[in-house]
């Protein structure tokens, strides 16, 4: 898999969208608060097992996880739960929608590169419901296959 870098109409969209609301309510003068409600619905939390390939012909390898959003306004949370061989090993992460070829097109500013732990390395909030898919890649030191588990919790 190649990751390819996104187009981030779908997340700048939203955020354009609500930051305009939320400053043109607080320019009409009106002295009324703003009710704000949070997303309603089951936390939902996907597990991911993989396993990472060392490099092949020079091209680093990666593995696409497909996930759905279905209440608009929630949190993403993405946890590296294990990897390794070694236990050690940096992963790289991307968050992102599918394209029509098969791939993940990385949303700006969602990657990161992190070992495995017990708390999110990488998450997003206020995400629209849709489509969206999780990159777990080799940043240039997987040299034997590298067996992962990743969490995807959101509403």
């Amino acid at each position: 898999m190649i990751f390819e870098r996104s187009r981030t109409a779908r997340f700048a969209g939203v955020i354009v969208l609500a930051a305009s609301a939320a400053m043109g309510a607080g320019c009409g003068g009106s002295s009324s608060p703003t009710t704000v409600t949070a997303p309603t619905g089951n936390l939902t939390t996907d597990t991911f097992n993989g396993t990472l390939n060392p490099p092949v012909n020079g091209v680093f390898q990666a593995n696409v996880h497909a996930f759905n959003i279905t209440t608009s306004g929630g949190n993403i949370t993405i946890t590296l739960v294990s990897a390794g061989p070694p236990p050690t090993i940096q992963l790289g992460l991307g968050l992102g929608n599918p394209s029509s070829t098969g791939t993940c097109s990385i949303i700006s500013g969602f990657t990161t590169q992190t070992s495995a732990g017990s708390t999110s390395q990488l998450g997003a909030s206020g995400a629209p419901s849709g489509a969206y898919c999780v990159v777990v890649a080799d940043v240039g030191n997987v040299l034997q296959p590298v067996s992962y588990t990743i969490t995807v919790a959101h509403l």
